[in-house]
């Protein structure tokens, strides 16, 4: 948990940074939290490129008015909800993109050289990208950012019950589907 807070420490340097030297520091922002903030979009989007527009849409609105992100109590709290938001601008005004085919698409950030550990990423994403948007969300969330049920329920304006259900539930539903994933695999 502990690199966790490190992250959230680290993007709040960067916004710091920003507020001192300007625009030109965004891209520390950008590098620190691209592959992160992308990952959280395609779980909403369902797509890599929206993804990515929601995130470029999100960092063109902190260059044009950092001290926005500044003036938040916890930067990397603000910028997820901010990714959150114009992802689902994105989905409402458009359905336009192919889904996300690609492993590579999912996780550029990770580069694997293992077949067997591949496949396993993509038995995973699939079975996330099955999951209905609300609780593809709180996984990500829960699992890759470390949030606590309450502090996904202040990103996405719902209660920790709410979170703490719709986690629960997509656990099961992953569960469901990744075991009958693998007896498919035993069997052939």
């Amino acid at each position: 948990m502990a690199a966790k807070t490190d992250f959230a420490q680290c993007v709040q340097q960067c916004t710091d940074r920003l507020l001192e030297d300007g625009v030109g520091a965004l891209g520390l922002l950008f590098d620190l939290t691209s592959h992160r903030l992308v990952r959280f979009a395609v779980a909403l989007t369902r797509h890599q490129q929206d993804a990515e527009d929601a995130v470029q849409a999100a960092l063109v609105r902190v260059a044009s008015r950092p001290r926005m992100l500044g003036s938040a109590d916890c930067p990397w709290a603000y910028l997820l909800r901010m990714v959150r938001n114009e992802a689902l601008l994105i989905i409402r005004r458009q359905h336009r993109s192919t889904p996300v085919n690609n492993l590579a698409d999912l996780v550029t950030w990770c580069r694997v050289d293992e077949l067997e550990r591949e496949e396993t990423y993509r038995e995973v994403w699939s079975a996330l990208r099955a999951l209905p948007p609300e609780q593809a969300e709180v996984v990500v969330l829960k699992i890759w950012e470390g949030m606590t049920f309450s502090q996904i329920g202040r990103i996405l304006d719902i209660s920790p019950n709410t979170v703490a259900s719709r986690y629960q539930y997509a656990r099961t539903k992953l569960a469901k589907r990744l075991s009958k994933q693998t007896r498919e695999v035993h069997r052939d």
